[in-house]
């Protein structure tokens, strides 16, 4: 009995060591399973201090830092109440941010101009202040971003080809709002806005027929070759947009001053004219607009498909404009804008017409159509007017209304035509009547500038080359005008001058000399310039405080019309101090 009752016993003490042993296991592999290795540093060492547990040989120092990792657990597990193994599902860890690839094309536009932008970054409070006036005014930038769409994937093409830096294409954003036939008060004209001087530098064709300074291709060619040439005068892209709107001389000038002063020699640092100061601070202010996608959604800019807008084709003979806009079915107002540079409703031979991308097909379809009916491509050719010939006598030999024959080559007023001069007339099939309003502004005639007719000319343009050791007043003496007038004609910034510049000189008739002395005199008071009026004379008037343009325009017996044609401004730029070029012999 007693043997049975020591047997039974011995087996429940089994039991309970087994028991033991087991939860002592659990216990081991709830450890182990709460390893911090995927969530801790230096987890090795926890994971040593729990499985040298599992021997029964735990120190009183591993004992501690088992103790410590405990603590240090943030997570609690709890154990089933079978006692199977818990199961512990781990997210994933975090993923490492992509890079960006710039080799991916997008095809937004501007995400494209954002990769190349490269220039440093300037601050200043000019720049906050322009970037300001730009968000106050968001409709404005949606118009120069409207306009920019038809040009902006070319311009980024040729930028991106030089390797030069993407915040040039920001640039005519600055120039010319995008507009191609913006024209400023020093002359200049186009997206980039060329003076006649510099177009000229740099192959931009100025003729009867055309102004490659308003065309996209050309003037985009000519303009990254002068930035990139007065990039690698100065080294740096601030300095050299600085020459591009004060001119290299000038910003070369600056420098020197600094550097003998011992002053920093940045854009910053230089001292300048205000439009020069606040011209790179333009181009800052939008870069920081255009770099920042959200704000274009929050100011309702659309985006710019990265995607050619237009393609190019040639014809070997004359095409009016009208002619080219139906046979790519599309207004004349809108072929002219991706066709600004053309002078006259005909386009000349070999060259290129900029047509839309979606409109090449549809081009050539309807060119290959016209000519295979024999119908000319163009109504109209050219006539170099003779001695005695009158408009009254030209246009009818040629089937054309006077009206028809001045519009057509934006004669207006009083303009005589002198023998030499060109015009576009009817051809053997007869001129249709066009509406040049859907045109680019037509130059005027030179007879319609300061220069009057050949009989009473006021002044005869020559060319005089700088000789060593001349300066403008002694140039300017010797040919009778003024160093304003010698500055003015040449777009002169400054009274230096290098030898050997050629210089264009206005020297007064000796008919005209006595006309021309009374205007200085008489310039203090409109009234005293409007009693002299008979005598057929340029003068020029210097506006004051209180004038407008119609009392302006009623002293002087002219044309409100007029006053603005002549001096190429708007009735909101009539400010105290400007001055007005106006033509007393076209208003006897």
């Amino acid at each position: 009995m007693l043997q049975g009752i020591n047997c039974v016993l011995v087996r429940i003490a089994r039991i309970a060591c087994i028991v033991f042993l087991m939860a002592g296991c659990a216990s081991v592999t709830k450890e182990a399973d709460r390893s911090p290795s995927a969530s801790f540093p230096g987890s090795g060492a926890a994971t040593d201090s729990t499985q040298s547990g599992t021997t029964g040989s735990r120190s009183g120092s591993q004992a501690q830092a088992k103790q410590t990792f405990r603590r240090q657990t943030p997570l609690q597990i709890p154990t089933p109440a079978d006692g199977s193994l818990p199961t512990v599902e781990l997210s994933a860890p975090a993923q490492w941010a992509q890079a960006i690839d710039l080799t991916y094309e997008s095809d937004d536009l501007f995400q494209r101009m954002r990769n190349g932008f490269s220039m440093p970054d300037i601050n200043s409070d000019l720049v906050l202040y322009h970037q300001q006036w730009y968000m106050n005014r968001p409709e404005s930038l949606r118009r120069m971003a409207d306009r920019s769409s038809l040009y902006l994937f070319y311009i980024v093409e040729e930028i991106e080809k030089r390797g030069m830096p993407m915040e040039l294409a920001l640039l005519p954003m600055v120039e010319s709002a995008y507009n191609p036939m913006a024209y400023s008060r020093a002359k200049a004209s186009g997206l980039w806005q060329f003076i006649p001087s510099t177009g000229k530098r740099y192959n931009l064709d100025q003729n009867w027929w055309k102004d490659e300074r308003r065309d996209i291709l050309a003037s985009t060619t000519a303009a990254l070759d002068y930035l990139q040439s007065i990039y690698d005068m100065h080294g740096d892209w601030h300095l050299a947009l600085a020459s591009y709107n004060w001119g290299e001389g000038a910003v070369g000038r600056a420098v020197n001053k600094n550097v003998v002063l011992g002053l920093p020699t940045d854009y910053l640092s230089l001292t300048m004219p205000g439009e020069t100061r606040n011209y790179v601070p333009k181009l800052q202010a939008l870069k920081n607009i255009f770099s920042n996608p959200a704000l274009l959604i929050e100011l309702k800019i659309p985006r710019i498909p990265n995607r050619p807008y237009f393609g190019t084709v040639t014809k070997t003979s004359n095409i009016d404009v009208k002619v080219a806009a139906r046979l790519a079915d599309m207004p004349v107002q809108e072929f002219v804008a991706l066709n600004p540079a053309h002078n006259r409703p005909v386009i000349k031979s070999e060259t290129p017409m900029v047509i839309p991308a979606h409109k090449l097909e549809t081009f050539i379809t309807n060119l290959e159509a016209h000519e295979e009916s024999n119908k000319p491509l163009s109504s109209w050719q050219s006539y170099t007017v003779r001695p005695g010939d009158k408009l009254e006598k030209i246009a009818p030999r040629f089937g054309m209304t006077v009206a028809n024959l001045r519009e057509a080559n934006g004669i207006t007023g009083r303009i005589k035509v002198s023998p030499g001069h060109t015009l576009l007339v009817a051809g053997h099939e007869g001129g249709e009547p066009l509406n040049m309003a859907a045109l680019p502004e037509q130059p005027r005639l030179p007879q319609a500038d300061p220069a009057p007719s050949s009989t009473a000319s006021a002044a005869t343009v020559r060319t005089h080359t700088v000789r060593k050791g001349e300066t403008l007043p002694v140039i300017a003496r010797r040919y009778g005008t003024s160093v304003a007038d010698l500055k003015r004609i040449n777009h002169l910034r400054s009274d230096r001058i290098a030898a050997g510049t050629r210089l264009e000189v206005a020297t007064a008739n000796k008919t005209a000399a006595k006309s021309e002395a009374s205007p200085a005199k008489a310039a203090d008071s409109p009234k005293k310039l409007a009693s002299a009026q008979k005598s057929p004379k340029v003068i020029h008037y210097t506006i004051r405080r209180g004038d407008t343009l119609a009392s302006i325009a009623r002293h002087f017996k002219v044309g409100k019309d007029d006053l603005l044609r002549w001096n190429r401004i708007s009735p909101n730029a009539l400010t105290p101090g400007k001055s007005l070029t106006i033509q007393l012999s076209q208003n006897p």
